[in-house]
């Protein structure tokens, strides 16, 4: 069962069995909005990145994004760049897989963010989300989506957190400015 999320919502990663979920997956998925033109219909594609920044002791401590595909102790995984989006199908245009497992034990928050590489605000992309999969079963446990597009050209997803012996999810769903997770450094900071 899926659980759509609002800005500022946190759920538990515990499966429904009360076991604790042990991969997961944070998946984007986006298209370009269509734009009328001198000659009907048309899109400009759009470049999202989807990045995941790990903190120990509210520092960073690594990233994983499409120039760094995986983080230094394994654990977390980028599958790759998608330069222009998905084609309406629903389906991940890019994602960043993590074995809780293996996160190193002082890592205690992964923030998991997405930014307009080329620099097109969101008002330019439509249907866009970040998902939270089981990555065990595919069983998708919660989605943000992001609407309302806006004059903005990044935003500060979700993070995972520990909480207690597991893991928890907080969507945050904040809007920033910044083509890369270097940029976004700032608008991270508050909700750490």
């Amino acid at each position: 069962m899926t659980v759509n999320m609002s800005k500022g919502q946190a759920i538990s990663l515990q499966k429904a069995d009360g076991g604790t979920l042990t991969a997961v997956r944070m998946g984007l998925g986006w298209q370009s909005a269509p734009r009328r033109g001198l000659f009907g219909k048309r899109t400009k594609e759009v470049d999202l990145d989807a990045s995941a920044v790990l903190f120990a002791d509210n520092q960073p401590v690594d990233v994983v994004f499409f120039r760094h595909l995986t983080s230094d102790d394994g654990s977390v995984r980028h599958t790759g760049d998608n330069l222009v989006g998905g084609a309406g199908q629903g389906g991940d245009d890019e994602a960043i897989l993590v074995d809780l497992q293996r996160v190193p034990v002082h890592v205690d928050q992964i923030v998991f963010t997405v930014n307009s590489f080329t620099g097109q605000t969101f008002a330019e992309v439509t249907n866009a989300f970040c998902r939270l999969v089981d990555e065990t079963n595919g069983e998708e446990m919660a989605r943000y989506t992001l609407t309302g597009g806006g004059q903005y050209t990044a935003q500060i997803m979700a993070k995972v957190h520990r909480a207690g012996n597991g893991w928890q999810m907080t969507a945050l769903g904040s809007p920033a400015n910044g083509r890369t997770f270097q940029d976004l450094m700032p608008s991270i900071v508050p909700h750490l």
